[in-house]
């Protein structure tokens, strides 16, 4: 899994596994980028993998099929912040620049989607500067009085520990919601190899049980979850149970993950088919037991 929100769910599943309490034996390892988990599935060495919603649409079109994805895991999890009170609504950015990370991701397909959806041309009407690393938009917004931005939590409570008076002016997921589309804003999903998948059907499913219950103890118990993030080095404790709330930590599988996740995907076609891997995936990529 990776650090951050696709990690935070399985928290405690991990914990369950590291006191022999899980009902399968597992083997969990945690990246810090998407980049070095997509080798280790495609060679086998790993066999499911927390990833980005769109990477999952890639990685099935490039293995032609290879690849299922088995739940949803993570919705919105971006949000515009200010260190001034210029904006209270998407409309407000008209003109401004935003700083933001994830150029070439799901965060900027979503977010020209949003801002077109309302108006606003992402070409013309805004300047949208991009970072390699949420870190690095935290470092500038710490230097740069009205600056506005475009993170994702944790990230937005790491930065308001080190920003006084920084703002979340919007919350995208909100913004996206508001659009009635019939498709949720989704940042993560879980992925398995299709052999992998086939071969062990039973032992999924129950790991799926197992994921699902991990995801309620993380939003129902958030002191603990908080803990635990910082012992697997997800993300530290304080900045955890501050954004936890804000993460959308979600378990979606079976036919309300296909309805959810093929409405996003092709929102992002929309905006660029190489979001997606060129084309939307068929039915096989949805894992419905």
């Amino acid at each position: 899994c990776l650090k951050g929100p696709t990690g935070i769910g399985l928290v405690h599943l991990m914990d369950q596994a590291d006191q022999g309490k899980a009902q399968n034996p597992y083997v969990f390892s945690i990246h810090g980028s998407a980049d070095e988990i997509t080798p280790k599935l495609i060679n086998g060495e790993l066999d499911l993998a927390a990833v980005p919603a769109n990477l999952a649409s890639v990685l099935y079109n490039n293995t032609k099929g290879q690849v299922k994805v088995l739940a949803i895991n993570t919705l919105g999890v971006n949000y515009l912040v200010e260190t001034g009170t210029a904006i209270s609504s998407l409309g407000d950015v008209r003109g401004k620049t935003i700083y933001a990370s994830g150029k070439g991701s799901s965060p900027e397909f979503a977010l020209r989607y949003l801002l077109a959806e309302n108006g606003i041309d992402p070409d013309q009407d805004v300047t949208l500067e991009w970072k390699s690393e949420a870190t690095e938009v935290v470092a500038l917004l710490a230097q740069t009085p009205g600056m506005i931005a475009m993170l994702p939590q944790p990230y937005v409570a790491v930065a308001q520990g080190k920003v006084p008076g920084l703002n979340v002016a919007v919350d995208l997921n909100a913004v996206w919601k508001d659009l009635d589309n019939g498709s949720l804003m989704i940042t993560g999903v879980l992925v398995g190899r299709k052999d992998f998948v086939e071969q062990y059907i039973s032992q999924v499913k129950t790991f799926l049980e197992e994921y699902e219950a991990s995801t309620r103890l993380a939003n129902e118990s958030i002191p603990e979850t908080a803990v635990l993030t910082e012992k697997y080095g997800i993300v530290a404790a304080a900045a955890a149970e501050k954004s936890i709330p804000q993460c959308n930590i979600t378990y979606l599988a079976g036919a309300e993950m296909k309805t959810a996740l093929s409405g996003y995907l092709e929102v992002l076609k929309a905006q660029n088919a190489k979001s997606v891997g060129g084309q939307l995936p068929d039915d096989a990529f949805y894992f419905q037991p």
